[in-house]
Order: C-alpha cells, then sequence, then structure tokens
C-alpha cells in the first residue's frame, strides 16, 4: 500500500452530518460545529469560504471545499458580510453541532426531510456540507498534512456530483445514513487525490515523491515496516542505490532526511494509536518501533510537544495525567 493509500485508509465516516441548505441573497452563516473535517459543495451559485486568519476562498458550483475542524469559518456569498469590524455585516446565524439547520430569517427549516434546510427557489443558491462526526475516524496523519480550507475545482472522475448528492440528501429511504457516511467519504477520498495529483497544489512533497523511482521505493518500504531497525545504508540496498544518493535524493524530494522522516511517520501512527484505541503506550511503541514506552514517549514529546498519555487524554476531553 503506497502512503497516499495509507493516509485515506484511515478516513472512514461513521454518522456523517449532511445537510441541504437553501439560502437567499445576502446570506452568511457562521459554522461552529466542531466537527474535525468538514465539506462544502454549491450545488447551485457561488460563496465564499472566510477561515478566521486566512484569505477568502471561492467556491464554485460542482467545487469540493475541505476545511479543517480547527480552522473557525463563515460561508458567505460575499466576503464584505463576515467583517466583524462593521456589526451590519457579520453573520446573524451561527450553525453549532446542535442546531446544524440556521433558524435564522432566510434559513428557516424546511417541512421536507431532516437533512433539508430552507425552501428552495428558482436559481436559489444550495449549499450543501457533510460533516465528519468523530475524529477517532480520521487520520491524525491527514488532518496534519491539510491546509486549513482546501479547494479543488470540479471534476469528473468518482466524485457523485453536487446534484446527485442533494438528491439523495432529500430523500428518506432505507440505509440512507451508510450511503451518506460513504458518499462522505468518496467526496474526501476523490478531493484529496486531486490535491495529491497536482504538483501546484502544496500537497506535501511526499505525496510527489512517491512517483520518484528511488524516493519512491524507499517510502513505501518505511511505510511497509515502520517498526523495521531501519538504517540509511540498509534503506539505499533495498532500493538499490548509495547511502549518499538515497539520502541526498530522498531530502531533496521529501523535504527531509529518511530518517526524520521515518521518526515523524511513527510519530503519526503512534497519535492515530492513541487516538483509536485502548494499547498501552509501551505496546503502541513496540507497534511504531520504539524499544519501550519512555523511548517513544522522549519522541513524542519532542515532536509534538506533550507525552503520549496526555495527548490521549486531550484527545478523549479529559484532564492530563
Amino acid at each position: 500500500m503506497d502512503a497516499v493509500s495509507q493516509v485515506l485508509a484511515g478516513v472512514r465516516a461513521r454518522g456523517a452530518v449532511f445537510r441541504r441548505t437553501s439560502m437567499r441573497p445576502p446570506w452568511a452563516l457562521r459554522i461552529a460545529t466542531g466537527a474535525p473535517l468538514t465539506l462544502a459543495m454549491m450545488v447551485r451559485g457561488r460563496a465564499w469560504i472566510v477561515p478566521d486568519e486566512h484569505e477568502p476562498v471561492p467556491v464554485e458550483a460542482g467545487d469540493i471545499a475541505v476545511v479543517r475542524g480547527d480552522a473557525p469559518y463563515t460561508v458567505a456569498d460575499d466576503p464584505a458580510h463576515t467583517r466583524a469590524d462593521d456589526p451590519a455585516h457579520t453573520p446573524s446565524v451561527v450553525v453549532t453541532s446542535a442546531d446544524y439547520c440556521p433558524s435564522a430569517e432566510g434559513f428557516a427549516q424546511s417541512p421536507g426531510p431532516a437533512r433539508a434546510c430552507g425552501t428552495p427557489a428558482d436559481g436559489a443558491p444550495v449549499l450543501l456540507s457533510g460533516a465528519f462526526e468523530r475524529r477517532g475516524e480520521l487520520s491524525e496523519r491527514l488532518l496534519r498534512v491539510l491546509p486549513a480550507v482546501l479547494v479543488v475545482p470540479a471534476a469528473g472522475g468518482l466524485c457523485p456530483s453536487a446534484e446527485a448528492v442533494a438528491e439523495e440528501i432529500a430523500r428518506e429511504r432505507p440505509g440512507q445514513q451508510l450511503v451518506l457516511d460513504r458518499l462522505l467519504d468518496l467526496m474526501l477520498v476523490s478531493a484529496l487525490r486531486s490535491w495529491f495529483d497536482d504538483p501546484r497544489s502544496g500537497a506535501p512533497a511526499w505525496c510527489h515523491a512517491l512517483d520518484d523511482p528511488v524516493v519512491g521505493p524507499a517510502l513505501r518500504l518505511l511505510h511497509d515496516a515502520p517498526a523495521h531497525p531501519w538504517t540509511v545504508a540498509e534503506l539505499a540496498a533495498g532500493v538499490g542505490v548509495s547511502r549518499a544518493a538515497l539520502a541526498r535524493r530522498f531530502t531533496a524530494l521529501a523535504g527531509e532526511p529518511p530518517m526524520a522522516y521515518l521518526t515523524g511517520w511513527r510519530i503519526a501512527l503512534a497519535a492515530d494509536l492513541l487516538r483509536s484505541t485502548d494499547h498501552t503506550v509501551g505496546t503502541i511503541a513496540r507497534r511504531v518501533g520504539y524499544a519501550n514506552a519512555f523511548a517513544l514517549s522522549v519522541a513524542f514529546k519532542r515532536l509534538r510537544g506533550t507525552r503520549p498519555s496526555d495527548y490521549r487524554n486531550g484527545a478523549r476531553g479529559l484532564p492530563a495525567g
């Protein structure tokens, strides 16, 4: 399995929350659901995603916008409607996890399915939004490499159209939650593949390095056996080049030396296991290539600034130990 597949393998929606919202301009929604990751698509019209600490990003009809949950943001028909210094232009509606459908004028709950908000009108903007409800189902590695807002232009391929998703959301049918979960998975994976494949996108260097005839095989060896006691010499022998050649090429293409990359990968794996399992720190340490809990703790704190046990407690909303 390649590195991209390993990252995406951890993406699995459980209880995805989808909404189709019809709006009347001018409109602005403040998103405060607490979801770790949200996807947005415009069925009709154009929108702007305005993160608190980043520039506004336009979203055209059919585009997929992927927004990290740790980046508070507003969705609006015009960035000017989100100006914090002008009360007349601040969002009047805040969408929370308890009230995913807006309830102010222009956003009233429609009498139809619970996943449809507002009354559709000819030509009115329609926003689709889908949220991953549980961070434990999302790869820590994925969340760490994503930008605050990623917009992938409308494209064909495996990704369902905005119209098809909107139609599914609007119907109540047996097994619908499972269908919506898989639709959310498919939309996210399709968007990420497009991002990874574009050399101008700013995706992590290792995504592009996978295509290199030397660095690609080295990366796959590291990902297939992260617990193996790798050395640069052994890794170089495995791909048929000299130690110096591998070190130089790996650093140039992946952005860091092989052993530094391996350490980061091991810590990312450990973070995922700390979030998603009840394994002891010692067990996780051995699974990712450390001799014991102490060795993992030293490396984890150096890279993440906290101990593994405190990281686990923080992920579960518990006080630090």
